[in-house]
């Protein structure tokens, strides 16, 4: 009979540890495996001079491309980039100097991760898509299209066109044959979401799957804390400089006396067709720190030690902030109470974009509502797995599974022009 010694009860107890361990970390195990995330290469649009179709400073535009695999094969998920916007042309013309205003000087190498990842583990529903990132290089969402020169000075103001351009380049890679598709983005590329997810059915099979998703792109038509109306005139001055307001939805401009408050998503979102999930926290940091407290509304910086850690807000800026909240649930209601077939996610994080961090998108320890995942969220929606898909979370401080990034978006901030809201 086989005995079992001291040394074979050990042997036993390591190996049986290192399986439970090994269970338990799925599926931040799988990601620590691939130290090096997957880097995909630009793709220059070159058909896009034949379209007027330019980036501020006149580089073409530009888009990466990783192919999807397998049961994803006919799948497609686009991903505006973000990066703010330009409103005079003093902060464009400083723009076009900038990644943000020209392809010559973007990376040429994207990080692919969160929803843009091709690892199971990690993006469990897109992993396989064909999944593309539309680099931003026009600063008004991709939805301008004019050209300003003055003798010395030239600026393209083409967006419109350069969405146009970036997916006639891709129906022929199979964008035209897809099955499902999803379009998305994240800041000024989650407000592109919202403008240009109607036009997008337009190019897809009319039998296709076709679904819009935006990441902290509901910007609120809401008042600073000196009750100024800073985005509406910040908006207001970009869909005049860049001719955005004969792109936007003609329904929601015929609707408003003042038609340019349809950049606004909650003014245009009832009359958007296609399903649309809103990814976004109830504090949202770039709001927070430029439409609700931005710098010309607070000169003697009583919020500096608030806008770097909640934590440290009074409770009079709480109270302000929990406002905040109201107003963008308030703005929510009628799509939260009658949307059947649209998904929320609303958050109380301190942050801004949380689709392409993996960290936030799917991770053992990232942000949860009723112990779901983004991820799982957004999946459990575009697959329709769920009969309700609207999860709103209590007020802060009460989530624990945050990831409250709000100092480091603090000091990355300050590090641009406010002029140029990169």
């Amino acid at each position: 009979m086989f005995k079992i010694t001291t040394m074979t009860k050990s042997v036993i107890n390591a190996a049986v540890a290192v399986t439970v361990a090994l269970l338990t970390c799925l599926p931040w195990c799988i990601y620590s495996q691939h130290p090096h995330p997957l880097t995909v290469n630009m793709t220059i649009v070159r058909n896009a001079l034949a379209l007027g179709a330019f980036c501020l400073d006149g580089s073409l535009p530009a888009y990466h491309i990783h192919r999807g695999f397998g049961a994803g094969a006919r799948n497609w998920l686009l991903q505006f980039e973000g990066g703010g916007w330009c409103n005079d042309i003093e902060s464009c013309l400083e723009r076009a100097k900038t990644r943000r205003g020209s392809t010559r000087l973007m990376s040429k190498w994207e990080v692919f991760s969160g929803i843009l990842s091709n690892n199971a583990s990690l993006n469990p529903d897109f992993y396989n898509w064909n999944r593309v990132k539309i680099r931003y290089c026009d600063g008004a969402s991709f939805a301008g299209d004019a050209v300003y020169k003055n003798g010395t000075s030239l600026l393209y103001f083409r967006g419109q066109k350069i969405w146009e351009a970036i997916i006639l380049d891709l129906l022929p890679k199979g964008l035209g044959k897809a099955r499902k598709a999803l379009l998305s983005g994240c800041s000024a590329g989650g407000l592109a979401a919202f403008l240009h997810c109607d036009d997008f059915t337009k190019y897809v099979p009319s039998n296709a799957s076709v679904k819009c998703l935006s990441d902290a792109g509901f910007f609120l038509d809401e008042r600073d804390i000196a009750l100024n109306h800073t985005m509406r005139s910040f908006y207001k001055d970009l869909v005049s400089l860049q001719g955005v307001q004969k792109n936007l939805d003609k329904n929601c401009t015929g609707s408003l006396p003042f038609p340019e408050l349809c950049i606004f998503p909650q003014y245009a979102l009832r009359f958007i067709t296609p399903p649309f999930f809103i990814l976004n926290s109830g504090y949202d940091v770039y709001q927070f720190h430029h439409g609700l407290v931005p710098p010309s509304a607070d000169p003697r910086g009583h919020w500096n030690r608030c806008k770097l850690d909640p934590a440290a807000c009074n409770p009079a800026q709480l109270t302000v902030l929990q406002g905040f909240r109201r107003d963008m649930l308030f703005a929510l209601a009628l799509f939260y109470k009658y949307s059947a077939r649209g998904g929320m996610y609303i958050n109380s994080c301190f942050a801004h974009c949380q689709s392409e961090s993996q960290d936030t998108w799917f991770g053992v320890d990232s942000p949860r509502l009723h112990n779901k995942t983004i991820a799982e969220a957004v999946g459990d929606w575009y697959f329709s797995r769920r009969l309700t898909n609207k999860e709103v979370d209590c007020a802060y401080p009460c989530d624990t599974t945050c990831h409250n990034l709000i100092g480091s978006y603090q000091l990355t901030q300050a590090q641009v022009l406010q002029k140029i809201w990169i």
